[in-house]
């Protein structure tokens, strides 16, 4: 069973985990827009990730007898100033959710909650992956400067991404 303060932590988590689909969706959205398929490609790819994260949450609530309560999830942006920006704005989002989900695996050990630190840990270990993922993509977008062709390099191997279930 579920503490009541681990069960409105992890309700907290499952809006911030949609928030991030409804985010990656957005930036996904400028992509298009742009014209810049590939990076587009990788946002989509990024918001079902998120929103399978929001899955795990519910499960995970639900299988432990607590009640998930959805709430509204905030809008996220719209515009950007350029890939650079955004992607750096994905990599300090990424850091963010790393310190909510630090959050989270010190609340459950504070309430002796054993049974959420084996499934905490696995977003721990994929916030690493996360925050790596999104740096490597800012360090090469810093490294193409103004070249349009790196820009497009870049877009198309970004536009290899694709959902384990693709």
């Amino acid at each position: 069973m579920l503490s009541p303060k681990i069960q409105d932590a992890m309700n907290k988590q499952l809006n911030a985990e949609l928030y991030s689909a409804y985010l990656y969706l957005s930036m996904a959205a400028y992509f298009e827009n742009a014209n810049l398929h590939g990076m587009a490609q990788w946002m989509k790819v990024q918001a079902q990730e998120e929103a399978g994260h929001a899955a795990k949450f519910f499960k995970q609530i639900c299988e432990r007898g607590g009640r998930v309560t959805l709430t509204s999830i905030a809008a996220p942006p719209t515009e950007w100033k350029s890939p650079l920006e955004l992607f750096a704005g994905v990599y300090k989002h990424e850091c963010h959710v790393t310190g909510l989900i630090h959050g989270l695996v010190d609340l459950a050990a504070a309430e002796k909650d054993h049974a959420s630190s084996p499934f905490l840990q696995w977003f721990v270990s994929e916030q690493v992956e996360e925050e790596a993922n999104a740096a490597e993509i800012v360090h090469h977008l810093k490294m193409i400067g103004d070249s349009k062709n790196g820009l497009l390099m870049l877009d198309h191997r970004l536009g290899e991404r694709r959902t384990s279930a693709s």
